[in-house]
């Protein structure tokens, strides 16, 4: 077990693209295990793990994300928001916020909301006359709330492994999506005379606020068809990420007319490539979890757990802290598949409600992407803008120390999480 565990750092360590350590560890564990007879048990192993109809909701809300901003839908939903907060100090970074909440019911992906408002709300903001590490915390703290607020798919791989109804996933979410908006909005006006951000315009009129509403109500109903369809019982995730798909392409080629079929070749080339890293790390994440499943190390970790100590506050204490370690050093979607039904399963067994527990490990790990090292959403600001990480990550402690409170709310009220479920009968 020891040889596996340090095969598994020591790859980690010297950078090795996750998918391959997981993979790579995985096969020597399961050598160690039966010896070279016992590898047929790899591929068996590496197709089960993506052998769930549920995953294909992920390529098709990461698909229906790269349509709608390639039609434009971002732009409408920044001219909604700024209408609306536009004319506060700091109201730039205000509406970046709140279209980021927006947004956050369409792709369910954090990465491609990053993407998306740094190609756009950056550069608006360094036009203002917003300093650029300040702007990009800003699109960098908005991009968590993508797989918080639903649809995410994060919960869809939580949901599909732990078999915890991913339309209560989606549900519980909610609230605490709008809840870290709102804080992060309240940072950015506690800054604002300290940092001396910029005063917005005129306060909009209510003619302009309506204009701005029907130029963006048919984005602003995407949302509405994915949840209500979700949450009403209507479709499952996997079909509504389809009516995503469809819903998306018909105001991309005959409503907006911004998206032509040359173009859709292009986003499905980047859809294939972020849903291939994310399946390979699935797939080579599921080996090894076999192999700590047969190995036991799920009951040895519940047992160092409970050896600290009993106390159910505690626990979850230690349950945030390693999470939040881990997400500073590896990606996120391995950590969900390796350690959550472990850590899932002991914050069951310690009475958390299974809704509430799903909820508080996949916001932990959303948090993960705005950390350095290797926070991915920290890369894909500082690659797009050329900023510094270590900029981006000084102005940005504000917004993570924000998100941290919503996570601990989360952990310690379990009501926050389990009220919209429970209004809903899910």
């Amino acid at each position: 077990m020891i040889w596996v565990l340090a095969l598994f750092f020591g790859l980690l360590v010297i950078g090795v693209p996750i998918g391959y350590v997981l993979g790579i560890a995985g096969v020597f564990g399961i050598i160690q295990i039966g010896g070279t007879e016992m590898l047929a048990m790899a591929p068996q192993r590496y197709f089960a793990g993506l052998d769930l109809y549920t995953f294909l909701a992920m390529p098709l809300f990461i698909f229906a994300g790269e349509i709608m901003n390639r039609a434009g839908i971002t732009m409408r939903l920044a001219e909604f928001a700024d209408a609306l907060v536009g004319h506060l100090r700091g109201g730039m970074a205000q509406s970046c916020m709140v279209s980021s909440v927006l947004f956050a019911g369409i792709s369910g992906a954090a990465v491609a909301e990053a993407a998306a408002f740094g190609n756009t709300m950056v550069p608006a903001m360094l036009k203002k006359g917003y300093k650029r590490p300040f702007a990009c915390a800003v699109v960098v703290a908005g991009s968590i709330i993508g797989p918080t607020i639903p649809p995410s798919n994060l919960m869809v791989i939580y949901g599909s492994m732990m078999g915890v109804s991913i339309a209560g996933l989606f549900a519980a979410g909610i609230l605490p999506g709008l809840i870290m908006g709102l804080l992060c909005m309240a940072v950015i006006a506690g800054l604002g005379r300290r940092l001396n951000l910029p005063k917005g315009g005129e306060r909009p009129s209510l003619l302009r606020i309506i204009k701005a509403f029907r130029q963006s109500l048919s984005a602003l109903v995407m949302p509405l068809i994915i949840l209500g369809g979700i949450l009403g019982g209507f479709v499952t995730p996997t079909e509504a990420a389809a009516i995503a798909v469809f819903y998306s392409l018909g105001l991309g080629l005959f409503v907006y007319r911004l998206v032509n079929i040359r173009d859709l070749l292009d986003m499905l080339i980047r859809t294939s490539r972020v849903t291939g890293v994310v399946f390979l790390i699935i797939a080579c994440a599921s080996i090894l979890s076999w192999w700590m499943t047969y190995m036991q190390l799920p009951q040895m970790i519940t047992q160092v757990f409970l050896g600290v100590s009993s106390d159910p506050a505690t626990i979850i204490l230690m349950i945030l802290l390693l999470i939040l370690g881990l997400g500073m050093f590896m990606d996120i979607n391995a950590i969900l598949i390796v350690l959550g039904p472990i850590i899932g399963a002991l914050a069951v067994s310690i009475g958390m409600a299974p809704i509430q527990a799903g909820i508080m490990i996949v916001l932990a790990l959303n948090i993960g992407l705005m950390t350095p090292p290797v926070g991915a959403s920290l890369f894909v600001l500082s690659s797009i803008t050329g900023e510094r990480i270590e900029n981006i990550t000084a102005a940005m402690w504000p917004f993570i120390l924000a998100e941290v409170a919503v996570l601990f709310l989360v952990a310690y009220w379990p009501a926050m999480t389990l009220t919209v479920p429970a209004l809903l009968g899910l």
